[in-house]
């Protein structure tokens, strides 16, 4: 099980970029960190890559079903990263790609989480279970704006990183898997014949 360390590394690199952009504060240390205003960007590369501080108080892509689906949307979540913690543990005998693709899977999903589970109380806007994703890589691909809201802009966190790929891999290894079982069933079927 140590790739759950791959997991746990990926919800601390991504806790700590989310801390250093919405800032912190820790008076007992006597430490602050002002971190980047909100919706404030800093170019990286011209029309194309910023950092800007976003803070998503729905699902992905920003949609926001209301304050009422708000405790819906972290149990929901809070079930999908014990599920994928309880598959993590189904698949130990399978391959080592399989196995990190989850791992970077769960740690991005933790890492979300602890933004819905506690960003509320840390950041003092709610309680338990009201705590806003923060984003902050914006990726500005063909964006143009259209009836009062622009298109093309993505704006997403290291967590999402994780998932995405953890995701891309764990459908290549899927369909490899797959594609491998067909030209076994071919051959068998060719050696019967």
């Amino acid at each position: 099980m140590k790739l759950l360390l791959v997991s746990f590394l990926v919800l601390i690199i991504d806790q700590l970029s989310k801390f250093y952009i919405k800032g912190l504060s820790i008076p007992f240390i006597n430490f602050s960190h002002s971190g980047l205003p909100q919706s404030r960007s800093i170019p990286v590369i011209d029309h194309l890559f910023y950092i800007t501080h976003v803070e998503n108080p729905g699902i992905a892509f920003g949609i926001d079903l209301g304050p009422d689906f708000k405790t819906v949307i972290s149990v929901i979540t809070i079930l999908a990263t014990l599920g994928l913690l309880i598959y993590f543990f189904r698949i130990k005998e399978k391959n080592f790609t399989m196995r990190f693709s989850v791992a970077l899977i769960f740690g991005g999903a933790l890492g979300n989480l602890t933004d819905r589970m506690f960003y509320g109380l840390i950041y003092g806007y709610g309680g338990i279970l009201s705590g806003h994703v923060v984003d902050f890589l914006d990726i500005r691909l063909f964006a143009f704006f259209l009836l009062n809201k622009t298109y093309g802009v993505y704006v997403f966190n290291l967590a999402d990183v994780a998932i995405t790929c953890g995701v891309i891999i764990l459908i290549y290894m899927l369909m490899r898997k797959k594609k491998l079982t067909r030209e076994e069933i071919s051959e068998i079927e060719s050696t019967a014949a």
